[in-house]
């Protein structure tokens, strides 16, 4: 069972009682993520995020990892585009003492200059990695260009010249003035009782301010050109999409089942002809990212140099296809049942369970529960398909980035899809 409570500062406070199992996940969300940073604050969010857990005022560093290890748990984060996160997996008997290690971080970080310092290099050589490994990089680069100027088009890690100018102080302004109980939704999963963990997490929680400065998110506009950055690779890798749907459209449904026809596992139509008919590419998938006002849809590929144009062409056969005739009932089944089943066991953990909590009460307000989203997903019609197709596969309305060293492919075309 799913209970919501709002404790006395503000915090919305959900949990969802597991009583098979003797694990508990619990989270702290943070409602700020990158795109809610100022140009000047790129990449502040996930500094600060690497930041708390370099000390506090009670604990070092090396004594919060000691702590958390000496439970056989485990303590992580990570900072998205909307939303950061911090949470821990503990055995339901530890789970007291590791509110406290957990609610220490997120309230009382000393941000120390020589950590700070120490980050910054650390930060650093994660944006090296994403530099070196060039199917990451790709979609950097596309996403980038596809909502330039915009901060959802920004990266997360941000750029060697924003983290150069952040100091212990300036970290800790935007830290006060972000952390606070209006910007936070705290979730647990596993096996507990509702009550006898509101009292104890209103008492670790407490002190958390009540409000700080809004952010006012604007919907990003699109930009459809060819990107293109020369590597000397051994493949090219490419990604092609187009806008998508915000995480509450209506449709978003159609478009989750159009993901999984299109490109979502190993029966779908790209991979099957772009890999195992052609055999040009070994990788090949589409995806979906979607946030509060914007959406995007995007497949990728990695391919010969001298083949990008081979594989777009069949990239663009694939949408008019999808567009001009309605999915045959067997694959409709079919990929139906792949999305619930996936959905299903993705629900199996109690770390998964605590995030869908969380991200539906960020993103709706409410929780949905699975026998909702399953019968949502039953409900959706080949004609859907069609029609959402026809609203996001449009000439002229697909941008393409390309990574690579695709000498003689002739990029400067729109891919017809007409």
């Amino acid at each position: 069972m799913v209970t919501l409570d709002v404790l006395d500062n503000g915090v919305r406070f959900l949990t969802e009682a597991m009583p098979h199992v003797r694990s508990v996940s619990f989270g702290v969300w943070l409602t700020r993520g990158s795109r809610h940073e100022l140009d000047a604050e790129a990449g502040i969010a996930h500094f600060v995020e690497h930041m708390l857990f370099k000390g506090t005022e009670r604990r070092s560093a090396e004594e919060i990892a000691q702590v958390i290890d000496a439970l056989g748990g485990q303590l992580d984060a990570f900072t998205a585009k909307e939303y950061a996160s911090y949470y821990v997996k503990v055995l339901d008997e530890h789970l007291p003492l590791a509110i406290d290690v957990l609610s220490d971080i997120v309230l009382r970080p000393a941000f120390p200059a020589v950590e700070v310092e120490r980050e910054r290099g650390v930060i650093l050589e994660e944006i090296k990695m994403v530099e070196d490994t060039p199917d990451d990089l790709v979609h950097e680069i596309f996403t980038q260009a596809f909502w330039s100027g915009h901060p959802l088009g920004r990266p997360i890690l941000g750029t060697k010249e924003s983290l150069e100018t952040f100091t212990p102080d300036i970290l800790r302004r935007y830290f006060g003035d972000t952390y606070v109980a209006q910007n936070v939704v705290i979730a647990a999963a596993g096996n507990i009782e509702h009550g006898r963990l509101r009292d104890l997490v209103s008492s670790a929680f407490a002190e958390l301010p009540g409000s700080g400065s809004a952010r006012q998110d604007v919907a990003p506009p699109v930009d459809t050109r060819v990107t293109t950055r020369h590597k000397d690779l051994e493949q090219a890798h490419l990604c092609v999409g187009s806008e998508g749907y915000p995480q509450i459209h209506e449709d978003r449904y159609a478009c989750y089942l159009l993901n999984t026809v299109l490109g979502g596992s190993v029966s779908s139509r790209l991979f099957q002809n772009i890999r195992e008919r052609h055999g040009l590419a070994y990788a090949v998938y589409s995806g979906l990212s979607a946030y509060r006002d914007a959406g995007m849809f995007t497949i990728y590929a990695g391919c010969a140099n001298e083949r990008v144009n081979d594989v777009l062409d069949l990239v663009a056969s694939e949408l008019r296809t999808v567009k001009r005739t309605p999915v045959p009932a067997e694959e409709l089944a079919r990929a139906k049942a792949h999305l619930k089943g996936s959905l299903t066991l993705s629900l199996e953990s109690t770390s998964s369970r605590m995030s869908h909590l969380a991200r539906h009460d960020i993103y709706f307000g409410r929780h949905l529960s699975l026998d909702e989203t399953l019968e949502a997903i039953e409900r959706v019609t080949a004609e859907d398909l069609m029609r959402v197709a026809h609203t996001l596969f449009r000439t002229g309305r697909l941008a393409v980035a390309v990574v690579g060293a695709p000498n003689g492919n002739r990029l400067d075309q729109p891919l017809s899809l007409d």
